[in-house]
C-alpha cells in the first residue's frame, strides 16, 4: 500500500517506492537526532561565553582537518553502503557514553561541555555530508531527478520534529536523556541502512542506455583529492570568489553567535529555559525555510535569477545588523539570526550551489569538495579568533556590530560580481555546447 501512494505522490517506478520510502526514513531520523542535540550544543556554549568560542572551533577545526583523510582513506577501502551502518553505530555508542558521563558530572561541568560541543559539530559534518554521497551510490541521474525531493523532504521534517521534541522533553528527561533519544534515531538510520543495503543488492545502478551513470563516470574527478582542489581554488578568481563570500558569511555568523552568548543569558538565567528557546528557534528556522523551499525560492530563481538571490541575504543583513547595533537587545538577536539561517538554507545555500554548474566536471567536484569542508571551517574559525582579538583589543561588543554593517556591504559586492561571473560563464558554456 505505502508503495502504490508513493507510486502516486512522488511517480516512483518499480518498486523504487521502497528505497524512496526508507531513503526518507534515514533522512529524517539522521536531521530529527542533529537537532536534538544542537539545542544542547548551542546552550553549553552559551555556559562557556564567548571568550572560550575561539578554542571551540579551533577544536572544530583539527578534528576535521585529522578525519577527512581517515575517512577518505575508510571509504576507499570499504563500500560506503557498507561503512556507514558501523559509523552511525559508533555516533550512537558515543551518544550513550555522553549519558553516562552526564549523569556523573552534569551538564554544567565545562569540559564536557568543551567536549560536546565540538563532539556534535564533527558529527553534523560528518554524518550528514556522507547522506547524500550513499544516495548518490543507490541512484542512477534519471531516479534522482524523481525522488531526491521526496527524500529531501524527509530531512526537513526531522529537522523540525528535532527541535520539538527537545522542547517537549528537556525538562522531564534533561540533557542526559535526550542524548539517549538521539542515539535510538541513530539507530533507526542504522536499520534503514540495512533495507536500503538488500534493495541496492537486488537493483544494479544502470542508466537508461545499460551504462554506468553520470555520477560514476564522473567519479575520476574526485581523484585528487583536496590538494588537487585546493590548487583549483587558487588559480580560480571565480573559485576565489565564493571563498569570499563564504567567509562574509561565516564572519557575520560568528559576530551574531558571540552576541547571542552574551545577550541570552542576561534574557534568561536557567539553563533549560535556554535550551527550549534554542529549541523554539530552531523550530521556527526549520519551519520558514521549508516554506520557503515549497512556495517561493523556485520562482524567485525563475524570475529574479542567480544574482539577485545571492545579494538578497547581503542586502538583509546591512539593514538587519544596524538595527541590532543601533537595539542590542535579545529579541532582535532572535529575529535577525532565524531570518540569517532560514535564508541561508532555503535561498543562499540552494542559489550558491548554482554556481558550480558552470564550471568543468573536475572543478566542480574537486573545487567544491574543498570548499565545502576546508575553506568553510577555515572561515569559521578565522572569523571566531578576529572577533576574539578585536575583544582583546577593547573593542566593545556595540562596535563590532557597528563593523558588521561594511562587512555586509561588502558581501553584498561579492555577491554581485560573483553573479555576474556566473552568468559570463553560463554563456560561455553554451556556445561550446
Amino acid at each position: 500500500m505505502l508503495s502504490r501512494l508513493l507510486t502516486q505522490l512522488v511517480q516512483t517506478e518499480g518498486d523504487e517506492g521502497v528505497a524512496a520510502g526508507w531513503s526518507f526514513v534515514y533522512f529524517f531520523s539522521l536531521l530529527a537526532a542533529y537537532y536534538v542535540l544542537r539545542p544542547l550544543r548551542d546552550e553549553m556554549g552559551i555556559q562557556l561565553g564567548p571568550d572560550v568560542l575561539k578554542e571551540l572551533f579551533s577544536a572544530v577545526f583539527i578534528c576535521m582537518v585529522g578525519l577527512v583523510p581517515v575517512f577518505g582513506w575508510l571509504t576507499r577501502r570499504f563500500e560506503r553502503r557498507r561503512l556507514l551502518p558501523w559509523l552511525y553505530a559508533f555516533f550512537a555508542s558515543n551518544l550513550l557514553m555522553f549519558h553516562g558521563v552526564l549523569l556523573f558530572e552534569g551538564q554544567q561541568s565545562p569540559w564536557v561541555a568543551r567536549v560536546f560541543f565540538v563532539w556534535v559539530s564533527v558529527f553534523n559534518l560528518f554524518a550528514i555530508s556522507v547522506f547524500w554521497s550513499f544516495m548518490a551510490d543507490l541512484f542512477t541521474t534519471q531516479q534522482a531527478q524523481r525522488l531526491y525531493g521526496f527524500i529531501a523532504a524527509g530531512g526537513t521534517a526531522g529537522a523540525l520534529c528535532g527541535p520539538v521534541v527537545t522542547a517537549a522533553l528537556v525538562r522531564p528527561l534533561g540533557p542526559k536523556g535526550l542524548v539517549v533519544v538521539s542515539a535510538m534515531l541513530l539507530m533507526v538510520c542504522v536499520g534503514a541502512i540495512w533495507r536500503l543495503r538488500q534493495w541496492h543488492a537486488r537493483h544494479p545502478r544502470l542508466d537508461l542506455d545499460g551504462t554506468p551513470d553520470e555520477a560514476e563516470r564522473d567519479e575520476h574527478a574526485f581523484k585528487g583529492g583536496l590538494l588537487s582542489g585546493l590548487v583549483d581554488v587558487i588559480r580560480s578568481p571565480y573559485l576565489l570568489g565564493i571563498c569570499g563570500f563564504l567567509f562574509a558569511y561565516a564572519l557575520l555568523s560568528s559576530l551574531l553567535y558571540f552576541q547571542q552568548t552574551e545577550l541570552v543569558p542576561k534574557a534568561f538565567q536557567n539553563s533549560t529555559d535556554r535550551t527550549q528557546l534554542l529549541a523554539g528557534v530552531d523550530l521556527l528556522v526549520n519551519g520558514v525555510t521549508l516554506l520557503i523551499q515549497i512556495g517561493a525560492f523556485a520562482p524567485l530563481i525563475r524570475r529574479l535569477g542567480t544574482r539577485a538571490l545571492l545579494m538578497a541575504m547581503p542586502a538583509i543583513s546591512v539593514v538587519g545588523y544596524a538595527v541590532l547595533a543601533a537595539m542590542p537587545v535579545v529579541t532582535i538577536l532572535l529575529i535577525l539570526g532565524v531570518v540569517r539561517r532560514a535564508g541561508e538554507y532555503a535561498i543562499s545555500k540552494p542559489a550558491r550551489e548554482t554556481l558550480f554548474n558552470v564550471l568543468p566536471p573536475e572543478q566542480k567536484y574537486r573545487a567544491k569538495n574543498v570548499i565545502d569542508t576546508l575553506v568553510h571551517r577555515t572561515g569559521d574559525t578565522s572569523s571566531i579568533w578576529l572577533l576574539s582579538g578585536l575583544r582583546g583589543l577593547g573593542i566593545s561588543s556595540g562596535a563590532m556590530l557597528w563593523l558588521s554593517v561594511p562587512i555586509s556591504l561588502s558581501w553584498l559586492a561579492i555577491a554581485w560580481v560573483l553573479g555576474k561571473q556566473a552568468v559570463a560563464l553560463q554563456r560561455e558554456k553554451n556556445l561550446h555546447t
